[in-house]
């Protein structure tokens, strides 16, 4: 098979969907990989160190995309990639196609095998292609929360952690999953007063003994979430639906009850967002915009601003799948394993995930209805 690894477009996104070493190991097992020139450069990695594990690299996106047989990349195609959609192309990355309407339509009308990483899925409930990503972005979101708070910035000048005889900030985390767990890890590790607001009982207890009482836990509803997000200096959302639309917790009036220079971090933009206020993705050039006195960070890649841990750590993940497929095909690959089929969200034109279908108010057709 020939593998592809085009160079990452989206704004600030200096990840890559491939290291070098991943490069070495499809070439390992007999296959041809295609890197477009300075790939890896904004991971650290040249083209010659692609080269020196076998990789061969080409001048442009439009080779890579034309002469591979499937594309491995980081972050969903944008409309400037469109053009390359070809049909039978296995397309690999994050795709994100319930808040992508018009991605999703470019993908059903080429005919696309579209294989979502984030909704590849293990038998018990396990998001093992988004996991290391989610540590990523729940760690940054509290360094950047912090960032933003700091007065040169437009927040509330207030110190995450305190000192002596001043308290520390209010830090409310939405979702007590992979994404909330390493918010919070990083917020109470800064001295903060940490909150995670959480629908299930069971995961609350894990909270709890994994943190040793040391933040508190509410029941995600209504009066609980409008009580927790008036208190916040630090607003973090964290909530994930696998392959639908992120649900909106937090309503418009909510924000406006927010304090002056509050932050609203929403981990879960690329799914939508959480927050009824987020109504537009930022870049890491513009990342902020303010509303009712409370600044709002929407990137939705976070973790491409620091690419070189982001990179290694979804390679790690990645590449098993990649060369599953590669090896066996994707029939094959598929039939043979549950997690990598749960992670085809279109194929022949047909929406294969249903979450996604629902989502974007699409007719829903399994997978094994068109193999």
């Amino acid at each position: 098979m020939i593998v592809g690894v085009p160079k990452e477009i989206k704004n600030n996104e200096n990840r890559v969907a491939l290291t070098p070493g991943g490069a070495g190991m499809l070439r390992m097992q007999g296959h041809q990989v295609l890197v477009q020139a300075g790939a890896g450069l904004g991971s650290g990695f040249t083209d010659e160190d692609y080269r020196q594990e076998g990789a061969t690299i080409v001048a442009g996106a439009a080779e890579v995309w034309a002469g591979s047989d499937m594309i491995m990349k980081v972050k969903e195609p944008i409309p400037e990639e469109y053009s390359f959609f070809k049909e039978g192309l296995m397309l690999f990355t994050y795709l994100h196609l319930a808040a992508a309407g018009d991605l999703a339509n470019h993908l059903l009308d080429k005919k696309v095998t579209g294989i979502a990483y984030e909704t590849i899925q293990l038998a018990n409930g396990s998001l093992p292609l988004l996991t290391p990503m989610s540590e990523v972005a729940g760690r940054m979101s509290v360094q950047i929360g912090a960032q933003y708070l700091e007065k040169m910035y437009g927040g509330r000048g207030i110190l995450l952690g305190g000192v002596p005889g001043v308290p520390p900030a209010d830090v409310i985390i939405l979702g007590g999953g992979i994404v909330g767990t390493n918010a919070a890890k990083m917020a109470l590790g800064l001295g903060a007063n940490v909150v995670v607001i959480e629908r299930s009982a069971d995961r609350m207890r894990q909270l709890d003994d994994i943190f040793d009482g040391r933040l508190r836990t509410l029941m995600s509803n209504p009066y609980n979430i409008a009580s927790a997000v008036a208190k916040a200096d630090l607003l973090i959302g964290a909530v994930l639906i696998p392959g639908a639309r992120a649900p909106r917790l937090v309503t418009a009036s909510m924000v406006q009850s927010m304090k002056p220079g509050a932050v609203i971090v929403d981990v879960a933009v690329d799914q939508g967002g959480s927050i009824e206020t987020i109504d537009r993705i930022t870049t890491h050039s513009d990342p902020t915009y303010e509303m009712y006195g409370v600044l709002h960070y929407a990137v939705a890649n976070m973790p491409g601003a620091v690419p070189r841990t982001s990179t290694l750590a979804l390679t790690n993940v990645t590449l098993p799948y990649a060369v599953d497929l590669a090896n066996k095909g994707f029939k094959q690959a598929v039939s043979q394993s549950v997690p990598l089929s749960l992670g085809v969200n279109t194929y022949q034109g047909h929406i294969t995930h249903p979450a996604v279908a629902e989502a974007l108010g699409k007719p829903y057709t399994a997978l094994s209805e068109l193999s």
